[in-house]
């Protein structure tokens, strides 16, 4: 159980019913209906939802959703005698529906019990709904049924009935009649009946409780009297013997009633009287051989309702085990409806029930059936010209089944599930209200009667499964009651009243959810309602009467709970538990004497108390949804919040407060002392309509430290900064600090303001206070703001002779003020001035302002005492003259002074007024804050469009004129505008830049794309003496990064440029560009000979010497010969190689015969391993016999000195053989490769096909129906199968070298067009496959066997072959053809060295020297056996 509220849950639950007050509208169907005392009008619609298949059951749709439904209470009228309102009244116990705690049922005739335990568990909305139902035990009849079946042989109860009188079956065939007081009134048959007929089965009283019918268990019928006892009729041939009775059941007719047996036919009986003797007539309604009926339902209309035009019909519901059917008995025998269940737990249980209900202001009935977890609604109306028509309503899904369905009125249902479970739901919603447990009923089941026991069980197993968790017998509903018959009791449920469900909750101690469940009833929102009555505003005031007494009591517990001794923190929050309910309670219910009265002087009581409940206004004040708080209470609040030192608390209580009532002095003093300024100005203007005096206490603090040129504290600063708002607030007509001054006072306070504002003196003036102090401490603390606030003052003054005059006045005196003092600073000069101009500017402007105080500003402005504030003198000035001020100079003065001053910034908008565009660009060069933005200015000019020819021409030759300040300003900027603007006068350009850096600078960013200028490179006319000129610059000033920029630039004359590098001796340089051209001999000899250069360096470097930086040069000067050689030596033929490598060998060797074996030079071991560098890099080109005996012939090892080159001819041998072994390797793994991938590729191409189906896929028949020898069968590997007639006209066939091609219609993308689709997915998809077979129709397989025989080739298809290229594509790199081809070649010459390149010829390309191959060592997939 939850302590407190679901607050979202409630806030949903009363938000379910917005249109409760509408619907409360009387509607009537017939003028009979006036006094109908059962209906009650709902709330809310549905109705919208599922409808069943119209065409199915000829069921019209609903034009509209219908916009109004009511509630049906089946209480009887007041004039009958049994009504279960008060308990007392039967002496039946009032059980608690939360007080059981049972796990098991042990209930007489239930089927398998092991699946009915379960746990007690609380409801789930309890704490929402409280508890919906009533339990309660009816003791006299309880005891009497235990007495019968003790003292009279009665037998165990088997059935009930409840009208205005109670009837109870018993097993050995009596039935018990007891009335209102559970008094037994008749005890009907006798022992001996009951061994005759067997146990009583079903029960069934009429409309006017005179008779009584009773069914057997062995098929037997009888009709008692209930006011003599009598035995009226004994009916044994109604239906066939040797079957139970399950079901007796009364129409509306007395004369007419329904009786299902077990064999699942339903009869219907007659009862007429001829001549004195008593008769039945029977005739079958429905054959159980057709399928066997377990539950039927007639519909019962109350006395108010027997003219309605649906009675008529006397319709009948009744649930087979598959399907659902409405009958109408009247005026002839019609089927009206019929709805099968669909798939269901063949053990669930069908269950059927009536109801009336209203809906667009008329009264139908609606079906509830259901079996297993779904409940259907269907209402049935009968339209004009007589027809019943049925429409289906939004189901009720569940997730438990259901063994007993029960309406207790229209809106609301109880459900029994199969555990003995009861779940209230409201209908509409489809919200669970609250679940009880009722194991404890001991619930009796109606298996025995389905099985037939008492006639030999001579029943269908699906009936007797269904009967296994039957208890329509023992629940019975009457009056808004539910009747539940136990193996030795009778228990009622009935809906609480709304009073007693709050009563109940807080018998619980759950206060808060009491007062939840009471406002949803105040507010119409709850569910389940019985109880209130009368119009909207009646319901509401006993509602609220009942909830003051609940918050009485909860005043009361919350003090008598209240622990005495422990933590201030402990009972302040066992206060805030309920204190703030009891609060917001009160103001819903607008019931504020309550609050501030009865309950205040409850909780003032208890301090702690006391204060949990003033802090519990503070919201409410804040938010204005609480005014008109008692004195006393307010005078409270101050001083707790005073106390507890939150005073910014109490000045936000005291702006939202009417504080009229206290003693305002005292207020006043207190905000002062706590610097509440905000509160202290509410006071005096609320209060006592003051709005000067506050403006006086704050200018009294701000104006002392200004005149002593003091800084402000923060303090201070807010003040001034509320000073400032406070002025505009009264000025405006507004309230401070929220709302608005009264309208009659709003002239008046503005005028005060002025008046105030413009005092020659203050009050209290010193002898050498200044005149105008108000104004002048405004100026001083916040020019900009003050002037700010005039502003929209002006802005709201109407036109009238005094607003004019103050006007005037103000700005007289602000200019007495600042402009005869020197202690302001050009920046509050200038605001004024601004603010004098945009005033001036005005159309409907009446200010006068000498023009020649605008002159002294200019001269102001410009012509200082010092140089400070050029920045803010000259932006002071800009603002004035954009607000206007510009009418008020003249203008060529104002140009001289500007320039004299240095304000270009004036100089530029003055320039731009009379579209002299070019003098701007001097503006922007001469300005060094903002020269940069020189070049965007000329693009904008340049490029956008609004400004003439002749003004972009100004600007095009002024930016001419200063191209080199240009560049030398920004080079980047510079080119781009150039290149974007200036393209056609490059060369001008670049003979008006005669400094040789500038030039060289605005070249590089113009010609380099790495500078990241946006240039097209492509759409520059330049000529390439422009890029040699560049490159010459380049060779001066930046001579390391001549090749890299070679490398980017296009437009140059090598041989121009070779002589321009040579001037300058870059040797390197030199020899990129020779081999650029084509001279790799000439590259290669500059190369060498710088390499020999620095070779001699080393050779003749001291000894001593530790650093080798001569040493780094030469590797780094081979590394680059050598690139160069390898780079070129695949394009030569063998002897240009050589040309190259030898005498690149000679220079590496030459430095070492030099040196002696006694005396090894220094570097011999670098030589040596740069030596070997050379030749390892040459053995991919030259021949290894070839650099033998090159090494040999030499006469300084010809002459036995081969122990020096032993090392590097062993460095050659392991070379040599490594590669050997990798090459003998990698020619097995492809080998391998190879071989795996085309038996595989064979095995595919040869697997047999299993088509999908037997028919051809184009025109779907057997494939075996042509019989021209002539048709094929085609198969693709992807299943489909086709003649071949059907696809040749679906051009599905493609002609190639004499060869028929197919592709699959269905999986090809491109049929439609009629063209084959040559790429790779074709393999996949089944479009040009290897795997299509052919089959002629001689040897067509049978029908079961679907393996068609693929005919053998010796050679590769196109398919076959287009596979295998497929296959190769798939690996990257080269195909492996073309390695092994290759490879075969290499291995049949003389010379197997593939990677030596011994082939001679220019035209010669290997594979394994391009420089994209790349050699994929994989292992070889694993092959399946």
């Amino acid at each position: 159980m939850e302590n407190e509220p679901d607050q979202e849950n409630v806030e949903q639950s009363r938000a379910a019913k917005t249109a409760e007050e509408e619907l409360n509208k009387p509607f009537s169907l017939e003028a009979s209906l006036s006094k109908f005392s059962y209906i009650d009008l709902d709330k809310e619609l549905e109705f919208k939802n599922d409808l069943i298949d119209d065409k199915e059951f000829d069921i019209p749709q609903v034009d509209t959703p219908p916009t109004l439904e009511s509630i049906l209470n089946e209480t009887d009228d007041e004039d009958e005698s049994f009504v279960l309102e008060d308990p007392m009244l039967l002496n039946i116990d009032t059980i608690d529906s939360h007080s059981y705690d049972t796990s098991s049922v042990a209930s007489s005739d239930s089927g398998d019990r092991t699946n009915l335990k379960r746990k007690k568990k609380l409801p789930d909305n309890f704490s929402l709904h409280g508890s919906v139902m009533r339990h309660s035990l009816l003791k006299g009849i309880s005891a009497q049924i235990v007495s019968a079946a003790d003292k009279v042989d009665a037998g165990l109860p088997t059935a009930i009935a409840v009208s205005s009188l109670i009837a109870v079956g018993t097993s050995h065939g009596l039935a018990l009649i007891f009335d209102q007081n559970q008094a037994l009134r008749l005890c009907l048959g006798g022992t001996s009946v009951g061994e005759q007929y067997g146990a009583i089965s079903a029960l069934s009283i009429n409309n006017d409780c005179s008779r009584l019918l009773c069914g057997f268990a062995k098929g037997q019928i009888t009709m008692w009297d209930l006011a003599s006892g009598k035995l009226l009729r004994s009916i044994t041939d109604a239906h066939p013997p040797g079957t139970a009775i399950l079901h007796i059941k009364f129409t509306d007719d007395p004369t007419l009633a329904i009786c299902n047996d077990s064999g699942g036919s339903v009869f219907e009986l007659t009862f007429k009287r001829v001549m004195g003797v008593r008769t039945c007539e029977s005739r079958c309604l429905f054959s159980g051989s057709k399928g066997e009926v377990c539950c039927i339902e007639p519909l019962h209309s109350k006395p108010e309702l027997k003219d309605h035009p649906i009675t008529q019909f006397s319709l009948l519901a009744m649930a087979s085990l598959t399907k659902i059917l409405v009958i109408g008995l009247k005026p002839s025998l019609k089927v009206w409806m019929t709805f099968p269940y669909g798939r269901m737990d063949p053990s669930s249980v069908p269950l059927l029930a009536w109801h009336f209900v209203a809906v667009h202001n008329y009264v139908n009935p609606m079906l509830a059936f259901c079996r297993g977890d779904v409940v259907h609604f269907l209402l049935v109306k009968r339209d004009e010209s007589g027809a019943i028509h049925v429409t289906k309503q939004k189901h009720l899904h569940l997730c438990y089944d259901l063994i007993n369905f029960t309406w207790i009125n229209s809106r609301t249902v109880v459900l029994l599930d199969s555990v003995e479970k009861l779940h209230v739901v409201d209908r509409q919603t489809q919200e669970e209200l609250e679940t009880v447990e009722i194991s404890e009923v001991q619930l009796v089941y109606n298996s025995s009667h389905f099985k037939s026991l008492a006639t030999g069980g001579n029943v269908s197993q699906a009936l007797a499964l269904v009967g296994e968790k039957a208890c329509y017998q023992s629940i019975s509903s009457y009056g808004g009651q539910i009747f539940y018959l136990g193996t030795k009791s009778v228990y009622v449920m009935m809906l609480r009243s709304w009073r007693e469900r709050v009563d109940h909750l807080l018998k619980q101690d759950c206060l808060t959810e009491a007062l939840a469940l009471a406002w949803s009833f105040h507010e119409g929102k709850a569910k389940a309602v019985v109880g209130l009555s009368g119009d909207a505003s009646k319901r509401k005031a006993v509602v609220a009467d009942r909830m003051v007494e609940v918050l009485f009591h909860c005043a009361d517990r919350a003090l008598k709970k209240c622990p005495e001794q422990g933590k201030i923190q402990v009972m302040e929050q066992h206060f805030q538990d309920m204190v703030p309910v009891i609060v917001d309670y009160c103001l819903v219910l607008q019931r504020k004497d309550l609050l501030f009265s009865q309950m205040y002087d409850k909780l003032s009581e208890n301090s702690v108390a006391k204060g949990v409940f003033l802090e519990c206004l503070e919201p409410y004040i804040l938010s204005d949804k609480l005014v008109g708080i008692t004195p006393q209470v307010m005078k409270d609040l101050i001083v707790h919040f005073q106390d507890k030192k939150l005073m910014e608390n109490v000045e936000a209580l005291i702006v939202h407060m009417d504080i009229t009532s206290l003693d305002i002095q005292q207020v006043v003093l207190m905000c002062w002392e706590n610097r509440l300024y905000d509160a202290m100005i509410y006071v005096y203007n609320s209060g006592m309509n003051e709005f000067i005096s506050p403006m006086e206490k704050l200018f009294r603090v701000i104006t002392s430290p200004l005149n002593a040129g003091k800084t402000l504290t923060d303090e201070q600063v807010v003040m001034g900064n509320k000073l400032l708002v406070y002025i505009s607030c009264c000025l405006a007509g507004r309230a401070y600090p929220l709302g608005d001054i009264p309208e009659d006072l709003v002239p008046l306070v503005k005028n005060q303001v002025f008046e105030f504002l413009i005092r020659l003196h203050s009050a209290e003036a010193s002898p050498e206070e200044e005149i105008y102090p108000y104004i002048r401490t405004l100026l001083h603390f916040d020019t900009r703001e003050f002037l700010n606030v005039l502003a929209l003052t002006f802005e709201d003054f109407k036109n009238d002779k005094q607003a004019v005059e103050y006007q005037q006045r103000i700005v007289d005196i602000l200019l007495k003020v600042m402009v005869e003092n020197s202690d302001f600073t050009p920046s509050q000069v200038g605001c004024l001035f601004t603010f004098l101009a945009r005033q001036l500017a005005k159309p409907d402007n009446t200010l006068f302002v000498n023009r020649t105080l605008f002159d002294q500003v200019l001269e102001f402005l410009c012509s200082p005492d010092d140089d400070s504030r050029h920045s803010e003198r000259q932006q002071v000035l800009l603002e004035l003259l954009q607000a206007g001020g510009i009418v008020q100079f003249e203008e060529s003065r104002l140009i001289r002074m500007a320039e004299k001053a240095e304000f270009y910034q004036i100089c530029e908008f003055m320039y731009e007024r009379e579209h002299q565009y070019d003098k701007i660009i001097d503006c922007y060069l001469r300005d060094p804050l903002r020269e940069e933005e020189v070049f965007n200015y000329i693009h904008n000019i340049l490029s956008i469009p609004g400004h003439s020819a002749e003004e972009k021409q100004a600007v095009w030759q002024k930016a001419m004129d200063h191209i080199e300040e240009l560049v030398s300003l920004k080079p980047c900027k510079a080119a781009e505008l150039v290149a974007t603007h200036f393209s056609e006068q490059i060369e001008t350009v670049i003979k008006k830049l005669q400094n040789q850096i500038l030039l060289f600078k605005f070249l590089r960013h113009l010609l380099d794309p790495r500078e990241g200028i946006h240039i097209n490179q492509e759409l520059l006319p330049i000529s390439p003496c422009i890029t040699e000129q560049f490159i010459e610059l380049l060779c001066q000033f930046r001579p390391t990064q001549v090749i890299e920029t070679l490398q980017v630039l296009e437009s140059y004359r090598l041989q121009e440029t070779i002589q321009i590098t040579q001037k300058y001796q870059l040797h390197e340089v030199t020899a990129y560009l020779l081999e650029k051209k084509g001279d790799i001999h000439g590259a290669f000899l500059i190369t060498l000979e710088r390499l020999q250069s620095k070779l001699q360096g080393i050779t003749h470097e001291d000894e001593n010497t530790k650093k080798d930086p001569s040493l780094k040069d030469v590797e780094d000067t081979l590394v680059e010969t050598i690139a160069l050689c390898q780079r070129n030596s695949q394009n030569l033929n063998q002897q240009q190689r050589e040309a190259l490598w030898f005498p690149l060998l000679e220079a590496m060797m030459a430095p070492q015969k030099l040196s002696s074996s006694a005396a090894p030079h220094p570097y011999s071991e670098a030589l040596k391993s740069m030596t070997m560098q050379v030749l390892n890099s040459m053995a991919a080109f030259i021949g290894l016999p070839s650099i033998l005996q090159r090494i040999l012939q030499d006469p300084v090892y010809g002459k036995g000195k081969l122990g020096e080159i032993q090392g590097l001819i062993l460095g050659m041998l392991d070379t040599f053989s490594y590669e050997q072994t990798l090459l003998e390797t990698t020619t097995n793994l492809l080998n391998q490769d190879l071989h795996w991938s085309l038996c595989h590729l064979r095995a595919s191409v040869t697997r047999g096909l299993n088509p999908k189906q037997d028919y051809c896929s184009v025109c779907l028949q057997q494939y075996k129906r042509r019989q021209e020898m002539a048709d094929e069968i085609i198969v693709f590997s992807c299943g489909h199968l086709y003649h071949s007639f059907c696809l040749q006209n679906k051009e599905c066939t493609l002609e190639t070298e004499g060869q028929t091609r197919w592709t699959c219609y269905k999986c090809s993308s491109g049929h439609k067009g009629g063209q084959l689709s040559e790429n790779s997915s074709g393999i996949k998809q089944g479009r040009i496959t290897p795997s299509q077979v052919k089959m002629s129709p001689s040897c067509r397989p049978a029908k079961g066997d679907q393996v068609a025989k693929a005919t053998s080739e010796p050679v590769l298809d196109p398919q076959q072959i287009q596979a295998f290229d497929q296959l190769c594509r798939l690996y990257r790199g080269s195909s492996r053809l073309a390695l092994l081809t290759e490879l075969s070649q290499h291995r049949s010459s003389e010379s197997y060295r593939p990677f030596s390149g011994s082939q001679s010829g220019p035209a010669f390309n290997s594979i394994f020297q391009n420089e994209n191959f790349q050699l994929h060592l994989v292992p070889p997939p694993v092959t399946e056996d």
